[in-house]
């Protein structure tokens, strides 16, 4: 089966060498800078968004210009792992290992994010201007009903698929897409954000995160979730400490 994961980078990094994997330069839309992979800013395309839309001109790219039986999206710092087999980039999801996979599901998925003390919604409120969140939920309950309810439950979940991270069979993927990217243009119109710090931008990519789910829950898609691996070093006493300091006072996470 043709497989692509969409590796999305802004800078020169260490790519993995199984050829399922495609390295994309998103924003690469004015830059000067060539990274020797292919841009999001070839064919059509939404690359001079990326400052707001983050890892999703990748995700447009490949839903107007790629053709193939499944499409994926990781980062260059973040990757699938099946199985922990000596160094990171040994360990990386293989072409094989997929392979079997794909025998029982269609869509892959990262383990879920657990908030524990939060739901969906008050950590994103506490993280995030809260009028985008509230602005998803009034446009699928205006105009896209039969995801409302969808949208409550994942709101009120304590966990999430995070990253914008999938790997999801062809037409699930276009479905996705037509879905998500009406949406998230729709909101983008009505949506001032210029006030907006550089990290806070990027609001368009926090609502996706939070989008996939939501399309997951109300289509009732079955799928298998893997482990994802952090190609460098986390400090993961800090996160925690700002995750809990976000509760009460809202604060831009590393």
């Amino acid at each position: 089966m043709n497989v692509k994961i969409l590796v999305a980078a802004h800078k020169e990094y260490r790519m993995p060498t199984d050829e399922i994997y495609l390295p994309i330069h998103v924003g690469k839309e004015g830059k000067n800078l060539e990274l020797g992979y292919i841009g999001d800013n070839t064919g059509d395309n939404i690359s001079t968004k990326n400052s707001t839309f983050c890892e999703l001109t990748g995700i447009y790219w490949a839903y107007k210009n790629l053709e193939a039986d499944y499409i994926g999206l990781v980062h260059y710092r973040r990757h699938f792992t099946f199985r922990k087999k000596g160094d990171k980039f040994s360990s990386i999801l293989s072409s094989k290992e997929l392979e079997n996979l794909l025998k029982e599901t269609d869509i892959i998925l990262p383990k879920k994010r657990n908030y524990f003390v939060e739901t969906n919604y008050s950590h994103y409120i506490h993280a995030h201007h809260k009028e985008g969140i509230d602005m998803l939920g009034d446009i699928i309950k205006k105009d896209y009903k039969k995801y409302a309810a969808a949208y409550d439950t994942v709101m009120n979940r304590t966990a999430a698929h995070m990253f914008n991270m999938f790997i999801m069979r062809k037409d699930y993927f276009d479905e996705y897409c037509e879905w998500l990217f009406a949406i998230l243009f729709e909101i983008e119109k009505k949506l001032d954000i210029s006030d907006y710090s550089v990290y806070e931008s990027r609001v368009f990519g926090f609502l996706a995160e939070r989008m996939l789910d939501i399309f997951i829950e109300t289509k009732q898609l079955s799928y298998k979730e893997l482990n994802v691996m952090f190609m460098e070093s986390q400090n993961w006493f800090k996160k925690g400490f700002l995750f809990l300091k976000r509760k009460f006072v809202k604060t831009e996470p590393i």
